[in-house]
């Protein structure tokens, strides 16, 4: 199991080489030594094992045994059909999207016509080639999102060259959302891509970014390795939806970090439905008083998946306020893994920070491992965490079932309403409309009587 795990590492030397010598004449100095820096850093970390801690419930041995190969060349034979981009999209971005096949940007099928002037959003490789964005990049790149302690981070920081950078100036509010969306094709199967996502939101700005990742093979082998970097500036608000669909052999791993300015709002929602295994470490960073976040999510796998939560919110200094609501559906031989810390620093008083996860078994075979934390080290605050595993409730069940209702049709009524508790926080209709069929779809329900 090691030498497999070193011989993986041997192989993202070689790729990781071939990427720097490829990129080398035309990127600046700063962002070759960023990735030379982490890639360092990957392997002196190595993939993490399940004696770490923080990887404890989760085996990512399938990813080293699967001999992925990053992704170095641009696939422009990769096409995609209009049937395709049309069910992976949403009617509110058709002139805000930004569109990547297998992880690299295709503006043939991106529209971006309908944000305000000012509004910066590119491929983040022609960003790190721009003068006029240099000083944001440079500032802000890798510097919420730790690699020192994560090889996967690491990992994405030295492949750093595909993903997208958004900047939204000071007092600017965007009124559409701005879609993101990730699709693999055939082309991708048994490669790595590793998108970098950069958000600024400039003081006083408002704006909604979707982030969604799908594949149009459900079979489909591949790894994602994502990280994405959010940067608010002070009263700057930003509603974040994140939409994991990927394909059921695929593995996904993601990081989103967020910094969050003096009485800046963070407002993010995870939906998982995809992936053989995933995993999204969720940390937010509270740098100044004032400041609130929401961070919820859902996850519904079942027979052959796994997927894990881990969320840091750290607060930092006084007067912030953080919720958090995570809840999960576990069907067949599935499992499930929830790890969320509250972190209070000394002197962070009037801290109000509140913690949920909920688990909704399905089945006997299927298991979930939750494991909220409170770490709090000043004396004036309101913290609260909790955890709730259970089935469906048979009194609710016997009800349903004495107003008409059939078994079958009364279990997947008491499912849905389960999940609608996230889902209806969305503040984009399509999206809840394809997060209902998409729930409909794995209970393989309708709710008409």
């Amino acid at each position: 199991m090691i030498s497999q795990a070193v011989k993986e590492e041997n192989e993202y030397a070689k790729s990781f080489r071939a990427s720097q010598q490829k990129l080398a004449s035309a990127d600046p100095l700063w962002i070759q030594r960023l990735r030379d820096t982490a890639f360092a850093k990957f392997e002196e970390l190595g993939l993490p094992t399940t004696s770490n801690e923080e990887w404890k419930y989760t085996n990512v041995q399938p990813i080293a045994r699967a001999a992925f190969q990053p992704d170095i060349e641009d696939p422009i034979e990769a096409s995609l059909s209009e049937s395709d981009l049309r069910r992976f999209s949403y009617p509110e971005t058709k002139d805000s999207q930004m569109v990547f096949l297998n992880g690299f940007y295709r503006p043939d099928l991106s529209s971006i016509g309908a944000l305000p002037e000012g509004v910066v959003a590119i491929d983040i490789r022609q960003a790190l080639r721009d003068e006029s964005v240099a000083d944001v990049l440079r500032e802000q790149l890798a510097r919420s999102a730790d690699y020192d302690t994560n090889a996967f981070t690491a990992l994405n920081t030295a492949f750093l060259s595909c993903g997208a950078f958004l900047s939204v100036p000071k007092g600017v509010v965007i009124e559409c959302p701005i879609h993101l969306l990730f699709i693999s094709t055939p082309g991708a199967s048994q490669t790595v891509s590793s998108p970098r996502l950069l958000i600024v939101g400039g003081k006083g700005s408002s704006g909604t970014v979707i982030e969604s990742y799908a594949s149009t093979d459900d079979a489909e082998v591949y790894l994602t390795n994502a990280v994405v970097e959010i940067v608010l500036d002070e009263g700057a608000r930003l509603n974040h939806y994140k939409v994991q669909r990927e394909s059921l052999g695929a593995f996904h791993i993601a990081t989103t970090a967020t910094s969050l300015a003096r009485n800046s709002v963070y407002n993010g929602t995870t939906i998982t439905l995809g992936a053989r295994l995933s995993r999204h470490e969720i940390n937010v960073g509270f740098d100044d008083e004032g400041a609130e976040c929401w961070v919820d999510g859902l996850y519904l796998v079942g027979t052959g998946q796994h997927t894990d939560t881990h969320s840091l919110i750290d607060h930092r200094h006084p007067h912030c306020t953080s919720h958090q609501l995570y809840k999960g559906i576990m069907d067949g031989k599935s499992r499930a893994v929830f790890n969320g810390k509250v972190f209070v620093r000394a002197g962070a008083q009037q801290t109000d920070a509140m913690q949920t996860n909920k688990n909704l078994l399905l089945s006997n075979e299927a298991r979930v491992d939750t494991k909220p934390q409170l770490e709090i080290f000043a004396d004036d605050v309101k913290c609260a965490h909790g955890a709730a595993v259970g089935q469906i409730d048979e009194e609710e069940l016997f009800y349903l079932q004495t107003r008409g209702m059939g078994p079958d049709l009364a279990r997947n009524l008491l499912t849905y309403g389960f999940a609608e508790e996230v889902i209806g926080k969305i503040k984009i209709d399509s999206i809840r409309a394809q997060l209902d069929e998409a729930v409909l779809n794995r209970l393989h329900a309708c709710l008409e009587v």
